[in-house]
């Protein structure tokens, strides 16, 4: 499959991206737990259905020392034990953020309240942001149909 753009030779892409990019770095900076990070942005790549966002994160969490099991199960975390109330609280959240659309009320305050017990003010900032950037850039992906499968770990840093 080959891209219908690319994003880098692309004067205006180059100057918005350099921002977006930016951005993402700073969200791998912050506070909120980089296995949180991780789960949050393979499930919103999974709803999204972002081969190449799955691709990148699921090689970034494996060279992380994320448990293949973990990974694997992220799609079905309801019923999985293998991941903390906190990770299961991002992971709601993840989801409500990401299907705004079909939720009606967006994130619900049940949902939202649950998060907010496990992660202090920054981090349910940066929670927020990193569903909005990785919301950003799945669709940016699939409108463009960028390519899956020949991701390196440590390539978009």
């Amino acid at each position: 499959m080959d891209a219908r753009l690319d994003f880098f030779a692309s004067p205006t892409a180059g100057k918005a991206l350099k921002h977006l990019m930016a951005a993402g770095r700073t969200l791998k900076d912050s506070a909120l737990p980089a296995a949180v990070q991780e789960l949050v942005s393979l499930r919103v790549s999974q709803i999204n259905g972002c081969g190449a966002c799955l691709d990148m994160h699921t090689k970034e969490a494996l060279a992380a020392g994320e448990s293949p099991v973990r990974l694997g199960l992220v799609a079905g975390w309801r019923e999985a034990t293998v991941y903390t109330e906190a990770e299961r609280a991002a992971l709601a959240l993840a989801e409500q953020g990401t299907r705004v659309a079909d939720a009606g009320e967006g994130v619900s305050d049940e949902v939202w309240d649950r998060a907010a017990q496990h992660f202090d003010q920054e981090q349910l900032t940066a929670l927020v942001l990193l569903v909005s950037f990785m919301n950003a850039a799945t669709r940016m992906n699939i409108m463009s149909k960028q390519p899956a499968g020949g991701y390196e770990v440590g390539q978009s840093h």
